[in-house]
């Protein structure tokens, strides 16, 4: 009785466990489900990890689809630039799927494969069309400030995420990007050639700079030295003609009275040799030493 008691509880554990198997199923938090009923799918997309109900199979089947952003590099590939110059060029793309519904149908059985292989295709395209638009100077350029990288990859991502949401893929780009740059080699030697003139037009344009910039320094400095000179030589004429006047003021003095004009030039002279102590052997008779003679009598020179 024991032993069919044992039996009956693993039985019924089983058919829960086959239950469970055959009417539910698990999203994990990577994946995003779709449900179809006889082939066509549900109204809402499963996206959030949790355990659903279905019916078993035929009726109701459950196609699972990671949900994270998938990438790759598209091949490397020969484009026409703006002003006819062919440019190699490999991008890089960040994808993933956006509507799980709009997804399951356009490929066959939501094979992501097929959806890689399609974005491929458009992604050809709309790089060909986005190159076509740009000069060569927009990727390669001795200037930094003039490249357009960039706006090029913008222009790239917007086209081929137009094209997905007017064909409703259920896809979006994460993120897209130059990976690499190239030349053929047949058109190498002329893009150095175009980028060494660049280069000698900006050498070019500091210099001018630079010497426009010293012209202005040396203008500056020689008006201020101009400016500078023309006070001091105001100052000095200023100087010189009030010396002129007070000249002219003694004079009139001294042409009243001459005796007294060479009377103060003999002190003057005098005043002059005995600046330092110093000891004195002169003739009297010879100006300005004249002045010593007819002293009182109790007067020493030394």
């Amino acid at each position: 009785m024991k032993k069919n008691l044992i039996t009956i509880v693993i039985a019924a554990v089983l058919v829960v466990i086959f239950a469970l198997l055959l009417f539910t199923f698990q999203v994990r938090q990577s994946e995003v489900a779709v449900l179809t009923t006889f082939g066509k799918p549900a109204a809402n997309n499963l996206d959030q990890p949790n355990l659903y109900f279905k019916w078993p199979w035929p009726i109701q089947q459950v196609y699972r689809f990671d949900q994270r952003v998938q990438n790759f590099e598209d091949k490397y590939s020969e484009n026409l630039t703006a002003d006819n110059t062919m440019l190699l060029t490999s991008v890089y793309v960040g994808w993933k799927i956006s509507d799980a519904k709009e997804f399951f149908p356009k490929f066959a059985g939501g094979s992501v494969e097929a959806a890689q292989r399609q974005l491929e295709t458009m992604l050809r395209s709309a790089k060909a069309a986005v190159i076509g638009k740009h000069n060569l100077s927009d990727f390669v350029n001795a200037n930094p400030k003039q490249l357009k990288l960039e706006s090029i990859e913008d222009e790239i991502k917007a086209a081929v995420q137009g094209e997905l949401a007017s064909q409703n893929y259920g896809i979006s780009i994460d993120f897209l990007g130059i990976k690499k740059l190239g030349l053929p080699e047949s058109v190498t030697q002329t893009v150095f050639d175009r980028m060494k003139s660049e280069r000698t037009v900006l050498i070019s344009e500091a210099q001018f700079k630079g010497e426009a910039e010293a012209t202005k320094i040396k203008s500056a400095a020689e008006r201020q030295a101009a400016d500078v000179i023309a006070n001091a030589q105001a100052d000095a004429t200023r100087i010189e003609g009030a010396g002129v006047a007070e000249a002219a003021k003694t004079l009139s003095v001294f042409q009243q009275n001459p005796e007294l004009a060479i009377f103060q030039l003999q002190l003057q002279a005098l005043k002059n040799s005995l600046n330092q102590k110093s000891t004195l052997i002169f003739d009297e008779r010879t100006p300005p030493f004249s002045l010593f003679q007819n002293l009182p009598a109790n007067t020493q020179t030394k």
